[in-house]
Order: C-alpha cells, then sequence, then structure tokens
C-alpha cells in the first residue's frame, strides 16, 4: 500500500474540512483557540531539548567546572581534546549520571554542528559500551541528530533501530533526519510506520518535518492528506506547521492553497512571510511577492533577513527591476545584511542579470568573506555578457585564492555560454582542458561541452566527446542531435536519432525540436509530416515546445496556411507561437497577412516581442509602404524598442526599401550602440540606392571604430560595388575578405562578384570565375549572367549560360524570358518564337510588368497598358502632354525596349502603356507640387520608362523614386542617381 493510501485510509484530507470564509489577508478574530501542548512543556522544561544552540552552563557553585571545559572546547572547536577530557570519567563512579549526560550532551551537538563524523562515531562507541546510557532516550536522540547533521543516514538509522524501547521523540527525530538529508520518500515512509505501527500520536515536530518531505518529492495529493490530518489533531493553528504547509505548497506550485493557509495564520514570524514571499516569486507571481514584502515591512516588529533578502533578489533579477533590487540591496546595507555571504553573492547575480556589471563588480569585490559561489557568480556575470575575457581573468585570478577556491563544475558551466561562437574556440578547449586534467565527470558538463563544440562549428570535437561517454543518457544524446541540427548538417542529425532508437531510448519534447529543425533545413515537408504524427500519436501535441517547432517547421517549408491551422488550434499561445507565426508570413512574402496578424496579437493583449516588430518592418519593406512604415516606427518609438539592435536595423532596412535613404542614415546615425549588424544594415542600404562611395565611406569608417566586418559586411560593398560600377573597389574587398579578415568566400559573395563583372560587361571573367568557383553555381549565379548578356548582346555565351540555367531550373518562366530577350535584342525572332513556343508546351506564362504607388494611405496597381483605373482616361492624357513636353527636350521612344516582332509605331504605343509612366502619371495628377513620388515595379526598368522619368524630373522640378527589381533610382533635375549604369 502506497503512502498516500494508507494516509487517505484514515479519512482525513484537508479538502474535506473547510476554511472559514474570509478575504485575502483579512484579521482572524480568535475565540477559545489553544495551541496543542503535546511535548513543547517536556522539550522547554529539559535542559536537554533538541535545540542546536549551546546552553548556558549552570552556576559554578551548582555545578563542577568539568562541564564548563567540556562546554568551552566544544565553543573552540577543540572537539578532540573534548573527547579526550570526558573518556576517563566514563569509569568513574563519582561522577554523576547526570553530569556525564550533560558532558556527552554538549559534545554530540558540537560534533552535528561541526560535522564532526569521527568524534561522533567514538562517543556512540562509549554509549553503546555503556549498560547506564545505551537504551538513554536523550543521548540516544542525540546521537541520532548528529548522524544526520553530519550527512549519515545509514547511521542514524541504525542507532534507531537498535534501540530496544523508543518514545515518540527518537520518531521525530528519525523523520527530521531524513528529511534534513533529503531522503524525502524515507521520512513518509517512517511516517506512515509511525502512525500504523505504534500508538504515538504524530505532534507539532512531526508534522513539519513530513509536511517539508512532501514538497521534496513534489507529491501535492500526500501534502494534502497531511493537511487533513494537521487538521484534524488540532494543529493547523501551530505557527511551524503553518510554514511548513506555505512552504510545502508554494513548491508544488499550488499558490492559491499556500496563500490560504498563510491569510489564516492567527501568528505569524519571519519565517511565515519569508516562505510565502518565496512560493510567489518561484511559481513566477513576481508583483505579488513584492506586494507581500512591502505589506510585511508594515509591520514594524518584523524586519527581513538574509532569507528574505535572498529571496526576493532572484525576482528583482528575473523581472529586470533593477530599481527595486537597489532599494533592496540600501535596506541590506541599513541592517547589516550586506556583509553576508549569501545575500553578497545575491547581490552580484541581481546586478549581472540586470546588466548592470560595474555594480555586480563592486559588490563582489566588497565581499571580504568570498565562497566559491562568489566567484561562480561574478564570472557567470561576464559570461551571460560574453565578455570572455573578464571572464578568463576572473577564472584565474579565482585558481591562486587557495586551495579552497578552486573551480568546480559549475565555474566551468558558468563560463561555458561566453565560448559559444566560433571565435571563442580557443577559449573552449582551454575549459576543456582544464576539466580533463581536474577529472570532471559530471555528466551534465560533458553534455554542456558537447553542445558548446557543436555551437563554435567544431562537431568532431562534439562527436568525440560524446562516443567517450561511457553511459550515453538522452541528454547526451539530443546535446549532439541538436548541435548537427542547429549545423544544418540534417543528414547526421537524422541519422544519430535512429541510432539512439536503436539504444533503447525514446525522444522527448527537445529531440523532436531538433528533428523538426533538421527537416526544415532539407525542406523535407514529408519527414516533417512523419514527425508530426508521432507527436499526434504520442500526446505531445500540448507541449508549447514542440508545438512552436511544428509551426516552424511548416513556415521553413513554405506552408504557411498549414502552419495557420496548427497556430489556431494552439490553446496556450506564448509570445514565441505569435512570433514565429508573424515572422513566418513576414519570411515566406505574406506582408498582408503578417500585419494583421500583428494587429490581431495587439488585440489579444500581447506584448510584441522585438521579433515581431521586426517582421513587422520586414513586411513594410517588402510593401515599400512608407507611410505604414511611419506608423510602425511611431509605435516602436513608443513601446521604447528602437533602441533594439534589431529593430534599428529593421528600421533602416525598412526606410531604405522605400525609398528613402536618407531616413535610414538618419535612423542609423542616432543609434546609441552599434554594432556590426548596424554597419552592415546602412552600408546594404546605399548599395541599393547605388551610392557606392557612400557605401565604401561607412565601410572604412567602420574599421576605423574597431568594428570588425563578417561575412554580411562583405556581401553589402560587394553589391554597392557592383551597382556603382566600381569593379576594381570590388575586386580588392573580395581579396581583403580572404587574405586579411580570413572569411571564407561563399556562394553569395561569389554571385554578388559575377553580377559585378557581368554589370561591367566582362562577360568572360564572369564566365570563368562562375566555372572555377569552389562551389557549384546556383541559378541565381547564371540568371544574373544571363541578364547581363542580354544588355551587351552577348549570343555565344548567353547560350551558354542559358544552357546551365535551364538545367537547374527548367520550370521557371523568368529563365526562358531572360533568353527570349537576349535574341530579340539580336533580332532572332525565329529562335524567340522557339523558346516561347517552348513556354507554351511546358505551360509557362510570363509575369506580366507591373508598377504601383502609394497615395494618401491607398495603394495603385498598374499593369502594361491598364485601362481599368477610374482615372485612366486622365492618366493617358496627363502623360499626352508630359510626352509632348520632354520630346521638346530631348526625348525620343527607344523602341528597342520593346522585344516583339511589330512595327514602330505599335512599339511606340506600347512604350505609352508602360506601367511606370501610368504611375508617374497618376502621381502628378494625385499629389501637390514638390511631392517626391514613389514609384515601385516588379522587373527592371527599361531604357525608354529610365530616360523618360530623368527628362520628366527636370520638366516639374521633382524627385522621383523607382524601385524596380534590382535596386533604386533617384530621378533629380535630369539626371539618375544610376548614372545610367544598371
Amino acid at each position: 500500500m502506497t503512502s498516500l493510501q494508507q494516509l487517505t485510509n484514515t479519512g482525513i484530507t484537508a479538502t474535506s474540512l473547510q476554511y472559514h470564509h474570509h478575504r485575502r489577508r483579512s484579521r482572524l478574530h480568535r475565540t477559545d483557540l489553544k495551541r496543542h501542548q503535546s511535548f513543547n512543556s517536556l522539550y522547554s522544561r529539559s535542559s536537554l531539548s533538541l535545540s542546536y544552540k549551546t546552553h548556558s552552563l549552570p552556576d559554578v557553585t551548582s555545578r563542577p567546572s568539568f562541564l564548563q571545559e567540556i562546554a568551552a572546547l566544544c565553543e573552540a572547536n577543540n572537539l578532540t581534546e573534548a573527547l579526550t577530557l570526558i573518556q576517563p570519567h566514563f569509569e568513574n563512579a563519582a561522577f554523576t549520571s547526570l553530569q556525564a549526560k550533560e558532558a556527552i550532551g554538549l559534545l554530540l551537538q558540537a560534533c552535528g554542528n561541526r560535522k564532526d563524523i569521527e568524534t561522533g562515531r567514538q562517543l556512540h562507541k562509549f554509549v553503546s559500551k555503556s549498560t547506564h546510557y545505551r537504551n538513554d532516550y536523550v543521548l540516544n536522540t542525540r546521537l541520532i541528530t548528529m548522524y544526520a547533521m553530519c550527512g549519515s543516514p545509514l547511521d542514524f538509522r541504525l542507532v534507531f533501530d537498535t534501540m530496544e524501547t523508543k518514545n515518540l521523540i527518537q520518531w521525530n527525530a528519525l523523520v527530521s533526519g531524513y528529511t534534513r538529508n533529503g531522503l524525502y520518500g524515507d521520512a513518509v515512509k517512517v511516517f506512515v510506520d509511525l502512525i500504523s505501527d505504534t500508538e504515538f500520536e504524530p505532534d507539532n515536530f512531526t508534522f513539519p518535518c513530513v509536511i517539508k518531505a512532501c514538497g521534496g518529492i513534489f507529491d501535492f495529493g500526500l501534502g494534502e492528506v497531511i493537511h487533513g490530518m494537521v487538521i484534524k489533531k488540532g494543529l493547523v493553528l501551530d505557527m511551524f506547521v503553518g510554514n511548513a504547509l506555505v512552504a510545502m505548497y508554494g513548491k508544488c506550485g499550488v499558490v492559491v492553497k499556500a496563500m490560504k493557509v498563510f491569510d489564516f495564520m492567527p501568528e505569524k514570524n519571519l519565517v511565515s512571510w519569508n516562505s510565502m514571499i518565496c512560493a510567489l516569486s518561484v511559481n513566477g507571481f513576481s508583483r505579488e511577492s513584492f506586494d507581500l514584502l512591502m505589506e510585511m515591512l508594515e509591520d514594524e516588529r518584523l524586519l527581513p533577513d538574509a532569507v528574505t533578502v535572498v529571496t526576493i533578489l532572484p525576482v528583482c533579477a528575473g523581472e529586470a527591476e533593477v530599481d527595486i533590487g537597489m532599494g533592496i540591496h540600501g535596506f541590506a546595507v541599513k541592517l547589516g545584511l550586506s556583509e553576508e555571504v549569501m545575500v553578497n553573492n545575491a547581490l552580484v547575480d541581481m546586478y549581472s542579470k540586470c546588466g548592470y556589471l560595474n555594480e555586480a563588480q563592486i559588490s563582489f569585490e566588497k565581499n571580504n568573506n568570498k565562497n566559491v559561489v562568489s566567484w561562480n557568480t561574478m564570472i557567470n556575470g561576464f559570461s551571460l555578457e560574453g565578455d570572455v575575457t573578464e571572464a578568463f581573468n576572473l577564472l584565474r585570478e579565482m585558481q591562486i585564492q587557495g586551495e579552497d577556491m578552486k573551480a568546480d563544475e559549475v565555474t566551468i558551466l558558468n563560463v561555458l555560454p561566453a565560448c559559444l561562437d566560433k571565435m571563442k574556440l580557443r577559449s573552449l578547449k582551454e575549459l576543456h582542458g582544464y576539466s580533463s586534467r581536474h577529472c570532471f565527470q559530471y555528466e551534465e558538463l560533458s553534455n554542456a561541452f558537447i553542445s558548446a563544440y557543436s555551437r563554435c562549428g567544431t562537431l568532431n570535437s562534439a562527436e568525440n566527446l560524446f562516443h567517450g561517454i561511457r553511459d550515453k543518457t538522452l541528454t547526451s544524446w539530443n546535446a549532439l542531435i541538436g548541435g548537427y541540427a542547429q549545423n544544418g548538417d540534417s543528414i547526421k542529425a537524422l541519422h544519430l536519432f535512429f541510432q539512439m532508437t536503436c539504444s533503447g531510448l525514446g525522444p522527448d519534447w527537445f529531440t523532436i525540436s531538433s528533428l523538426l529543425l533538421a527537416c526544415a533545413h532539407l525542406k523535407s515537408l514529408q519527414y516533417g509530416k512523419e514527425i508530426h504524427g508521432y507527436v499526434l500519436r504520442n500526446g505531445l501535441e500540448t507541449d508549447l515546445f514542440v508545438g512552436t517547432s511544428l509551426l516552424s517547421h511548416y513556415i521553413h517549408c513554405g506552408k504557411s496556411s498549414s502552419a495557420r491551422v496548427l497556430f489556431d488550434r494552439m490553446k496556450d499561445k506564448n509570445i514565441v507561437s505569435w512570433n514565429a507565426m508573424i515572422s513566418g508570413y513576414s519570411q515566406n512574402g505574406l506582408p498582408y497577412e503578417a500585419l494583421a496578424l500583428f494587429r490581431k496579437s495587439l488585440l489579444d493583449g500581447i506584448q510584441p516581442h522585438e521579433i515581431a516588430i521586426v517582421s513587422m518592418f520586414g513586411a513594410c519593406s517588402q510593401l515599400s509602404a512608407l507611410r505604414l512604415g511611419k506608423e510602425a516606427h511611431g509605435y516602436a518609438f513608443k513601446a521604447l524598442q528602437t533602441e533594439d539592435i534589431f529593430v534599428g536595423c529593421s528600421i533602416i532596412d525598412m526606410y531604405a526599401k522605400s525609398g528613402c535613404i536618407k531616413e535610414s542614415r538618419k535612423v542609423f546615425d542616432g543609434l546609441r550602440d552599434k554594432n556590426v549588424a548596424s554597419w552592415n544594415a546602412i552600408i546594404a542600404a546605399h548599395g541599393i540606392h547605388g551610392q557606392g562611395k557612400e557605401a565604401i565611406e561607412l565601410y572604412e569608417r567602420m574599421k576605423k571604430v574597431g568594428q570588425m566586418p563578417d561575412g554580411f559586411t562583405y556581401i553589402g560593398i560587394l553589391v554597392a560595388c557592383g551597382h556603382a560600377g566600381l569593379v576594381e573597389e570590388g575586386l580588392n574587398y573580395f581579396k581583403e575578405m580572404q587574405n586579411f579578415n580570413v572569411i571564407e568566400p561563399k556562394l553569395e559573395h561569389y554571385a554578388c562578384l559575377i553580377d559585378m563583372l557581368g554589370r561591367a560587361g566582362r562577360l568572360n571573367d564572369a564566365l570563368s570565375l562562375a566555372n572555377e568557383m569552389p562551389e557549384e553555381p546556383d541559378n541565381r549565379v547564371w540568371s544574373s549572367l544571363l541578364s547581363s548578356c542580354r544588355t551587351f548582346g552577348a549570343l555565344e555565351i548567353g547560350e551558354k549560360v542559358a544552357k546551365k540555367l535551364l538545367e537547374l531550373e527548367s520550370q521557371k518562366a523568368e529563365n526562358y524570358v531572360l533568353l527570349s530577350n537576349l535574341y530579340a535584342g539580336l533580332g532572332k525572332w525565329d529562335d524567340v518564337r522557339r523558346v516561347r513556343q517552348i513556354m507554351k508546351e511546358i505551360g509557362l506564362q510570363k509575369d506580366a510588368g507591373c508598377s504601383w504607388i502609394e497615395l494618401g494611405g491607398r495603394v495603385y496597381s498598374f499593369a502594361v497598358g491598364d485601362s481599368l483605373q477610374p482615372e485612366s482616361e486622365e492618366i493617358r492624357v496627363i502623360w499626352r502632354r508630359l510626352e509632348e513636353k520632354i520630346s521638346e527636350i530631348g526625348y525620343k521612344p527607344n523602341t528597342s525596349s520593346v522585344l516583339h516582332e511589330i512595327g514602330e509605331e505599335e512599339k511606340i504605343e506600347i512604350l505609352r502603356g508602360h506601367s511606370e509612366k501610368l504611375a508617374i502619371s497618376l502621381g502628378l495628377l494625385k499629389t501637390t507640387k514638390g511631392t517626391t513620388l514613389r514609384i515601385y515595379k516588379n522587373l527592371r526598368i527599361c531604357a525608354d520608362c529610365h530616360n523618360a522619368a530623368k527628362l520628366i524630373s527636370k520638366l516639374v522640378e521633382r524627385e522621383i523614386v523607382v524601385r524596380d527589381n534590382k535596386r533604386f533610382h533617384h530621378f533629380r533635375d535630369g539626371f539618375c542617381s544610376c548614372c545610367d549604369y544598371w
């Protein structure tokens, strides 16, 4: 029969006995209630009570000085000498038993306090051999307590079992001993034996220990049963029992019941308040724990102690409430608590986690009694900030403090967060070497090293370490599977998973999430569906982490509708779920859906995270919706999110992609802390606007202020050089990236370089580079090169490139259109017809050219020759007038832009219907003089429209900004920012 069943059979549960109705924190009016006396009077009268404080010595006239000598030696920690002094008196008949008991009791108590188990065992031998003392209740109780304090359950159980007769005090000592040593199951079993096999009734010393044991095993049901027994025995008003109940319910996460017990207590001491504050804080009721602390401080009889401070400071750290933390710090200083080691450690931890490292360091340096925890806490503070240098400096300083202050497994775990990227690999290996030399065998540490090596991209080291683990746990497998999944080696991750299942281990939520990440990298919808099926069959769909991973997988596979169905079915959505869905829409080119869901999150009371705000700006960028982007900027500013580096970068990007490079620069210049991401964003912004020299200037400034360029920096600078025609500069930066910054060029870098060479007409060089690059060129490389062949009329190279492109993507209409345009530009109409026939047979259709303009919060779209707008006739009239006027200042229709085998007049008529011209005309019709026009186009702007836009800007004295599918063109005073290089 289980403990819970045995206790339930008594018919007593806390839920079967109702509390009187009362409001939270209402006064309890006591009438004829009396506290249960039980063994209180016995303990209070006995000079040998179980209190751990040393008793005052009797007057010298009534007791021999021998007892005073023993007490003095115990106080001075000279326990061996005290034992030597006691030993001769054991056989002295003149020595009274009471004096011997007093002396032995004092020494046993001192052994427990000092954890001197060897001296305690010597005393145990004397007591066991003595016929006078071997069955003495008091001394045997002292022995049980001493062994419990020394952490030796086998010894204290042996003492208990060898006693011929026992009373409740020994049972209580045994329950207390198991509880003290964390053997909560044994404590409960002894309690069940007590109430089942003896006539003794548990009292207000028994219950606090067994209630604590229930909290230790997180058995809320058993705790309720014992609570019911407490009520039946009239001990519910006992303060110590009440404190234990509050702590137990708090540990089991049942805060409402903890609060009911707390409110029902007629008397509360500091432990009561500390227990309730702790119950609130560990269960996430941060604000309530602060409120309760303030309520406690209203009672002038109560002053916070060290426990209060170390309970509330982690709440301040978790909520980033540094102001409250500073207030607690000031209070601790006034009360003289700040000198206590655990208080100082909690202060260092709070300041570190709130980002106040200077204050943390000051508190750390003021601590004159540092222990290993103190050093670990300060090291962890630097590590969390990514300051590997300071973390290691402190680690080395710790090593010279003496043998008692050497780094342990926890120290290493605290340093590891600072060593989680490739630049810190050497530091990671140094830590690993230290751990190996000191034979640290902690399983969690080995798994942490596997994870750290994986994060640094050194998967061979991670796998070697994994294979060195004799008994691999699920956590070990998860660390390696997760490492391969995060590094993009999805096949290896899946292979390891199959190995793990063959070893007899089943997956948990972390394994499932890693597998889904691997499937997302593979874009394997089928594998993901199979894992989804496993999740459903095993009831894991309710796990929020698994649900979010499934959501992310469907998004990565481009199945936004499936992801949305899953999202809508999630009962308990958290901020991560909302972020994943909003960003998923944005990533999959569904900006309207992303913005709609963002608005819904606000209506549902979700406080948006930086990720959602970044996705919102991304959606505005895709739509080139400047007005909406400005509104989003205002929202982010009010929400105090603009200082976040990622939000700042997304704002820079939004303004740049909406044609407002000046606004982008203003946002960048206003950033307080600029990191490599913000420099990359502004360099890329100038790049897509064709401002190559400005991008280069920013790049040089970036290096001067000490920011190291990364791979993304070089993509931005290469794009900028390509759009500005700065070929030699671009080639030099490509060499610099390899030779000086030791960055291995990736496919994206080669694509930028080939595009740059192609735009400059160096087609042979571009083709040679494409054929010689270490990675296989993808469709972007060949498409860019084919477009350049069309520009320069390079038929031979163009046909070679087209062959490569169509081998990679034979089902994409854009590729056939590029080849058709190459032939059309050279007048090879037979080939044009042949390519178009292939498209027709495959079922491909050319994307129609379209342009759009945002006016007054409304977006107007135009296709070629569009006549669907209500203002279509007015638009055509305006264009005719414009055409007449710009013809007077040099405009001539460029019919080579019309790639059809038709007459010149027909070509001119087609040119008049080009979508960007219609959008410009509507803009002039709907806006006042001087307003900048911003036009967006899905295809590359043709030469005729480009020339017309230059002349219109001069004629109407306005700036016209056109964003095509390659870059931005700023037309002003008859010139374009691209200098006709596009």
